[in-house]
């Protein structure tokens, strides 16, 4: 644990210490951006020097508010469906990972495209085409309707993947004897639950097969991982992030699991004063697809009415580094 930093005074001097209470806040470590937002966030911006603005993104990036408009201002234009991308323009598809049938569709149109799905989910990809290759039925854990799920059961032919998200829809499977089973998950899923998940898996298929490591991200593990390091010694927990942001939801799931009030937000502006009442100790963390500068601009707001010391709490470190898509690397 390092050393408590005291954040500096705001205001005027006369703004005593007595009138502003001191604040234990914990900094989870790690936090915020991951390898494959940066990633993702470095590709749109090379896109839009190399082609000029505007550059279409189809689907949000990353699931941040702030980061999209940021590239807004930039020059890109974010959409739901390549039909509505001009013809001759270029497109970029969001680190969650799209379907076959977008490239496929690209493709036939001649647009220009860079993929900018995070190496992760495209190795779930992978997973996905070797088992239905091998004559195995996927059963996929994750959350219905989010995009990396769409785009990671878009990879095999309808009817050859079935997803579940909960114990309770394991309990409900039917197969075929003698069909041949497999199992796959979601990048951004809650560690715990997920093997909850498994366990119910094994126990009603045993022959059931799994992926040599497991499919949920580092990123989200040691996210997950930091939290549980802070929650326990936190009165609140602030996790940022967005609504639309499953590992940034799965924060808030943690730290309420051991029994701490959680709170999700986007920005600081978000913050009630009151939410401090009797609070001595808050947890600050940030989900994968939120910058260092939403957190230390939540920092600052504090500051106005509690007197802040800071200390980070370490759970994991983190050097990964993805090499960007050939066309962009120069």
């Amino acid at each position: 644990m390092n050393a408590p930093l005291q954040a500096p005074e705001t205001g005027d001097i006369s703004n005593s210490q007595a009138e502003r209470p001191a604040l234990t806040l914990l900094i989870a470590a790690p936090r915020g951006f991951c390898a494959g937002v940066d990633r993702a966030i470095e590709i749109v911006e090379r896109a839009i020097q190399k082609y000029g603005a505007p550059v279409y993104v189809r689907h949000e990036i990353v699931h941040n508010r702030y980061v999209v408009d940021s590239l807004k201002e930039q020059g890109a234009v974010f959409v739901e469906e390549l039909d509505e991308v001009p013809e001759g323009a270029p497109v970029v598809f969001s680190a969650h990972g799209v379907p076959k049938s977008v490239p496929a569709e690209a493709e036939r149109r001649e647009m220009i495209y860079v993929d900018a799905t995070c190496p992760l989910v495209s190795k779930v990809h992978r997973q996905a085409e070797r088992q239905i290759e091998k004559g195995r039925h996927i059963i996929f854990i994750g959350h219905a309707g989010h995009p990396e799920v769409i785009g990671t059961m878009g990879q095999v032919e309808e009817g050859e993947i079935t997803l579940v998200e909960t114990v309770a829809d394991v309990e409900q499977l039917e197969f075929e004897p003698g069909i041949e089973l497999s199992y796959l998950t979601q990048t951004t899923l809650s560690v715990d639950d997920t093997a909850e998940v498994i366990a119910a898996l094994h126990e009603r298929f045993p022959e059931i097969h799994g992926p040599k490591a497991e499919d949920i991200c580092y990123a989200t593990s040691n996210r997950q991982a930091a939290v549980k390091r802070i929650a326990p010694a936190s009165d609140l927990v602030l996790v940022i992030g967005a609504p639309n942001s499953s590992n940034s939801l799965r924060l808030v799931e943690v730290a309420e699991r051991l029994g701490t009030d959680a709170r999700l937000i986007q920005r600081a502006e978000e913050i009630d004063p009151s939410w401090l009442d009797g609070v001595g100790t808050l947890g600050l963390t940030a989900g994968a697809s939120a910058p260092e500068k939403l957190v230390r601009e939540v920092v600052e707001r504090i500051s106005e009415w509690r007197e802040v010391h800071e200390e980070t709490i370490v759970a994991a470190e983190e050097k990964m580094v993805f090499k960007l898509p050939r066309e962009l690397a120069d």
